[in-house]
């Protein structure tokens, strides 16, 4: 019987989280998506692997069996992935956004021409996954937006902050202001993230800086720079860094500053543990290439 990793990780999270909910937040996939694999593995296997209460998802004595042989195989996996790219020489690198990655396109040139035996890849997700590809070991770093759901889990350096503004409807009353309050913006509907992306979705919709009296109204769900602009144009409304501006563009939004919000943060996250192997090895090139990325975006984006 084959059996996709995918299903294997997703199972693991279950085990650990002990519910749906907490697993589907720290793999940022939807609940039902999550269920239709757990059920799916289930069925391939002929067991039964939780017992399902509304208390959460307790393993069965099957699944307590299954449960302490899965991760040494994923174990066995990841280094045979981490083995297989230190073999070709590749190192990736994961980011979300042009704003936050800056100048890493010129870092990793003059990388390549210091050490044209290695090839660099730069990645870019959606905001489906926060962590840019780190949370299912698909990069071996990330540029990323601070806070993000599990980010206790890696190892992450603040790199620079950046102010918070909004997108407007072209047409918005507010939309000829130089400046605007973010009272202003209280009662508008927002574009959010999923509701997968926890901290990091309520991050981007200034949560934080809201009264109780003036919950969130969200206008549109997106998870696609295209999406998040088309949404803003159709009458919504979106926090964004201030380099929005520069990098994304659409006829019919325009950008404007925003008093009263706290800014975003960047960061350079990686896997807790790693970096510490000594010689000239894949890891050792890979603190070559993160330290030149922390000097050149710490003096900001």
């Amino acid at each position: 019987m084959d059996v996709d990793t995918r299903a294997l990780r997703y199972f693991a999270a279950v085990a650990e989280e002990g519910s749906l909910t907490g697993a589907a937040e720290r793999l940022f996939v939807s609940q039902p998506a999550l269920t239709k694999q757990i059920r799916r593995l289930e069925d391939d296997l002929g067991v039964r692997l939780f017992a399902r209460s509304r208390s959460g998802m307790a393993l069965t004595e099957a699944g307590r069996e299954f449960a302490s042989r899965v991760p040494p195989l994923l174990d066995g996996w990841d280094e045979a992935v981490r083995a297989t790219g230190r073999a070709a020489r590749v190192l990736r690198l994961g980011f979300l956004d042009a704003g936050a990655v800056g100048a890493v396109p010129e870092v990793i040139t003059a990388f390549r021409r210091a050490r044209p035996e290695w090839r660099v890849e730069l990645r870019q997700f959606d905001w489906s996954d926060p962590s840019a590809g780190l949370a299912r070991g698909e990069v071996d770093a990330a540029v990323v937006r601070l806070p993000f759901p599990g980010q206790e889990s890696f190892a992450v350096r603040e790199l620079f902050a950046e102010e918070r503004g909004v997108l407007l409807p072209a047409g918005h009353a507010l939309a000829t202001r130089e400046t605007v309050d973010f009272r202003e913006l209280w009662d508008e509907p927002f574009v959010a993230a999923e509701a997968d992306a926890g901290a990091w979705k309520d991050h981007w919709l200034g949560a934080e800086e809201r009264d109780d009296e003036h919950p969130v109204r969200v206008g549109a769900v997106t998870s696609r720079p295209d999406e998040w602009l088309g949404a803003v144009a159709g009458g919504n409304v979106a926090l964004a860094p201030a380099s929005a501006a520069r990098f994304y563009s659409h006829p019919g939004v325009v950008f404007r500053p925003v008093r009263g919000l706290s800014p975003t943060r960047v960061g350079l996250a990686r896997p807790r543990g790693r970096g510490r192997e000594r010689g000239r090895g894949h890891e050792a090139v890979l603190d070559e290439l993160l330290r030149a990325v922390t000097r050149r975006l710490s003096g900001g984006p």
